[in-house]
């Protein structure tokens, strides 16, 4: 509970979470959402919103595979295999289409597995596999639950081909959005995304139905940077979260997931531990004191326009709220400097 009220109290408005296949599918066709009605209550109770990633693997329908959880790992492990057979594709789909039908009406974003173009699809990233699998379960949970949101495939990255493979299945016809997680390096900060978000929604519009072009939402669904001691400062991280959150507004993506919450551990060296607004021990970090200031400076404020007559690498984003005040956020790639503005 702590970690909600802090959560809340610097303004974010949605919460990513795993919603694992095997811990509610322990017995084949009997399904445990207690541990998920206890979290969507508190997240109720605070304002906040659940996307639920529909995700992983059950041993009751797929055995045993040597894989990687990552490239570059030392030698393959022993994992249970993802979803690729019909039975378990199947029993995939009835799981979430259940999941789906239990929390209607609780506002929910599901999301079809987590980064199935990387070491989280087992043996091997397989696109046809996964395509196979995530049409099967968006038609489940369209007909289980017709007002459900669905979104997939949360890639890692921008993998194109893969990524065209995905969207020319027809899955478009039951998606609400397409997510994706844009990471770049260090050195390149979030306003690189916009051409990616430019290629990715002309690829979308390609392949959606005709009576959805240009009615899917793209969602940066898990993005951030590590505050270690080869990554961003402490001070840049903030930065760049802010501009992660603004940069994507300005580029028409309604919704944005900072990965991540809190850092996973104490190592100043490890990239995994040092991705947190806050720390392991939920001492706030600048960049939630950043994000926490922008969230209560813009609450209530619509993004108008961004300002002409600046430079390229000058940023000037108007708001505007019900009332007619406006309010700007500007930043700059450049060396800082003074310019001049004509609202």
């Amino acid at each position: 509970t702590r970690d909600l009220d802090l959560i809340t109290n610097a303004g974010f408005k949605f919460v990513r979470m795993d919603f694992g296949w095997e811990g509610t599918e322990r017995t084949a066709g009997v399904y445990d959402w207690t541990a998920y009605d206890e979290l969507t209550a508190h997240l109720e109770q605070r304002g906040l919103r659940a996307i639920y990633i529909l995700d992983y693997v059950n041993g009751l329908y797929e055995p045993m595979v040597e894989a990687r959880r990552a490239v570059g790992e030392p030698a393959p492990e022993q994992h249970v295999a993802s979803p690729r057979h019909p039975e378990s594709v199947a029993a995939f789909a009835r799981w979430a289409a259940a999941a789906a039908r239990h929390f209607a009406g609780r506002q929910i974003l599901w999301e079809i597995y987590n980064e199935p173009n990387g070491g989280f699809w087992r043996p091997k990233p397989d696109a046809a596999e996964y395509t196979t699998m995530a049409l099967a379960t968006a038609k489940a949970i369209r007909e289980a639950e017709p007002s459900a949101s669905i979104i997939a495939p949360a890639m890692s990255g921008f993998d194109w081909k893969y990524m065209e493979t995905f969207l020319q299945s027809g899955v478009l016809e039951f998606l609400d959005g397409v997510s994706v997680h844009p990471y770049r390096a260090p050195n390149r900060s979030p306003e690189t995304a916009a051409a990616d978000y430019k290629r990715l929604r002309e690829l979308i519009d390609r392949c959606a139905p005709e009576s959805k072009r240009g009615k899917i939402a793209i969602l940066s669904g898990e993005w951030g940077y590590a505050s270690n001691t080869k990554g961003v400062s402490l001070e840049t991280q903030a930065a760049f979260a802010v501009r992660q959150q603004l940069g994507n507004l300005l580029n028409g993506i309604p919704l944005s997931i900072w990965y991540d919450w809190k850092n996973d551990g104490r190592d100043p060296a490890d990239n995994e531990q040092n991705f947190g607004t806050v720390t392991e021990d939920l001492q706030p970090k600048p960049a939630y004191t950043a994000l926490k200031t922008m969230t209560g400076e813009l609450n209530g404020y619509r993004l108008e326009r961004r300002l002409d007559g600046t430079a390229e690498t000058d940023f000037v984003l108007v708001f505007v709220n019900g009332a007619g005040a406006r309010k700007a956020a500007a930043w700059t790639l450049a060396e800082p400097h003074v310019v001049h503005l004509t609202a």
